[in-house]
C-alpha cells in the first residue's frame, strides 16, 4: 500500500496534472511542442530533483515514489512524463551512483532546481538496441577526449544542459560515458523526430563532430559504460512502464466517461454487456499493470540497499522492469485501442482526445528497448537462473 507521504505526492502530482497538462496536451502535439512554461512549473514542484538526494537541492525520493509521480504527469500528458522521466531516471541515478564529488557538485543541484535539464545520447543509426555496436569514439585529446559520432532519439537533447554520451574508446570491449554539455563546440542538434506519438517531446538527432571535453567527463569507470547503462536501464523501463499507466488509466477514464454520456437505442452505451467487458477488461490490465510497476520499483529499491535480489534471474531486477516494461506498454496499447472502439467513429476523430493516448501508448512499447528485447531479456534471465540450478 502507498505511504501518506506517497499518496500526498500522488495527488501533488493529479492535481498539476489536472490544470495544467491535460487542457493544453493536445495544442502541444499539435505544435509538437511543449509551452516554455511546463518545464518551470514542473521544476518550481520538485519533480525533476524528484531523485537528486536532498544534500544537493533535490527531495531525495526512492523508486516508487518516484514512479507514482510519473504516472500522473503521463496521465495528463506523455510528453511532459517522458521529458521528466529521461531527466530524473536514468541521467540522475548515473550521475548519483556513479559521479565523483565534483561531478555531484556540479550537475545535481542544476538538474534538482531544473536550471539543466538532463538527456542521454545512447542509440545510433546502426545501434537502436544494440549498443555493443556504437560507432561513436572517444578519442584522447591531450588529458581529455574528442568525441565524434551520430546520436538518434535524444530525448531533451536541444534544450538540455547536460547529456550523458556512450562512446567507444580505444581498446576497450565496452563503451564509457561522458558528461556533455549542448553549448560546447563540436555539439551539433539534428532535425527534431517526426514520431507518430508523443510528438511534444523534444526528440533529436545530435551530431558530435570533434567535440572536445576535459578528463573530468569521463563519468564512472572507463569501459564500464554498458554495464553500467544497463542498470540506469533498469529505472528508464520503470519509468517507461510508469508512463504506460498513466496513459492507459487516461484513456480507461475517457472511454468509462463516455459510456455513461453517449446514448444509443434509448440508454447509455454503458448499459450493453459489450461495452461493459471492454471496461472491465480495460480496470484488469491498468490495476495489473499498475502492480507490477510499484513491484519492480521496489525491488530496485531493495536492491540497492542491500536487502533484495540482485539485478540477475527472473526475480532479479533486470527481469522485473523488463517485465513492467513489455506489461505495462502492451497493456496500455490495448486499452487506447479500445477506448477507440467504445468512442465508435468519435474516436478516431482528432476532436477527442483517445486517438492520440493510442499514438502515445505506441511508443512505451518500443523506447527504452522494444518490447521484442524486453521479451529477450526476460528468457535470458530465466535460462541464467536455470543453468546456476543445474
Amino acid at each position: 500500500m502507498p505511504t501518506t507521504q506517497q499518496l500526498e505526492i500522488q495527488e501533488l502530482a493529479r492535481d498539476f496534472a489536472r490544470g495544467e497538462l491535460r487542457s493544453r496536451s493536445a495544442a502541444w502535439d499539435e505544435a509538437r511542442a511543449l509551452d516554455g512554461d511546463v518545464l518551470e512549473h514542473v521544476a518550481e514542484l520538485g519533480f525533476l530533483g524528484m531523485r537528486v538526494p536532498e544534500v544537493y537541492g533535490g527531495l531525495g525520493f526512492d523508486l516508487s515514489t518516484w514512479a507514482i509521480a510519473i504516472e500522473e504527469l503521463a496521465w495528463g500528458d506523455a510528453a511532459v512524463a517522458l521529458t521528466v522521466a529521461i531527466h530524473s531516471g536514468p541521467v540522475t541515478d548515473l550521475l548519483v551512483r556513479l559521479g565523483t564529488d565534483e561531478q555531484k557538485e556540479r550537475w545535481l543541484p542544476e538538474l534538482a532546481s531544473g536550471e539543466a535539464l538532463g538527456a542521454f545520447a545512447g542509440s545510433e543509426p546502426e545501434a537502436g538496441s544494440d549498443l555493443r555496436s556504437l560507432a561513436t569514439r572517444a578519442i584522447r585529446e591531450g588529458s581529455g577526449w574528442k568525441l565524434d559520432g551520430t546520436k538518434r532519439w535524444v530525448t531533451n537533447g536541444e534544450r538540455a544542459g547536460v547529456v550523458v554520451v556512450l562512446a567507444r574508446t580505444a581498446d576497450e570491449d565496452e563503451p564509457s560515458l561522458f558528461l556533455v554539455e549542448p553549448g560546447a563546440e563540436g555539439y551539433e542538434v539534428l532535425a527534431q523526430e517526426r514520431t507518430l506519438g508523443l510528438r511534444a517531446s523534444e526528440t533529436v538527432g545530435v551530431k558530435l563532430d570533434g567535440l572536445v571535453v576535459g578528463p573530468d567527463a569521463l563519468l564512472g569507470e572507463r569501459g564500464r559504460g554498458w554495464s553500467e547503462a544497463r542498470v540506469a536501464f533498469d529505472v528508464g523501463r520503470i519509468g517507461v512502464a510508469a508512463q504506460a499507466v498513466g496513459i492507459a488509466r487516461s484513456a480507461f477514464e475517457h472511454a468509462t466517461a463516455y459510456a455513461l454520456e453517449r446514448r444509443q437505442f434509448d440508454r447509455p452505451i454503458g448499459a450493453l454487456g459489450a461495452i461493459q467487458a471492454k471496461l472491465a477488461e480495460m480496470a484488469r490490465r491498468v490495476a495489473g499493470s499498475r502492480a507490477l510497476v510499484r513491484e519492480a520499483a521496489e525491488a530496485a529499491e531493495a536492491s540497492r540497499r542491500g536487502q533484495g535480489s540482485t539485478g540477475r534471474g527472473p526475480d532479479g531486477v533486470t527481469a522485473r522492469a523488463a517485465i513492467a516494461k513489455l506489461s505495462s506498454s502492451e497493456a496500455a496499447t490495448w486499452v487506447a485501442d479500445e477506448a477507440i472502439q467504445v468512442f465508435g467513429g468519435y474516436g478516431f476523430m482528432r476532436d477527442y482526445p483517445v486517438e492520440k493516448l493510442l499514438r502515445d501508448a505506441k511508443g512505451t512499447e518500443i523506447y527504452e528497448g522494444t518490447n521484442e528485447v524486453m521479451r529477450h531479456v526476460i528468457a535470458r534471465e530465466i535460462l541464467r537462473a536455470a543453468k546456476r540450478r543445474d
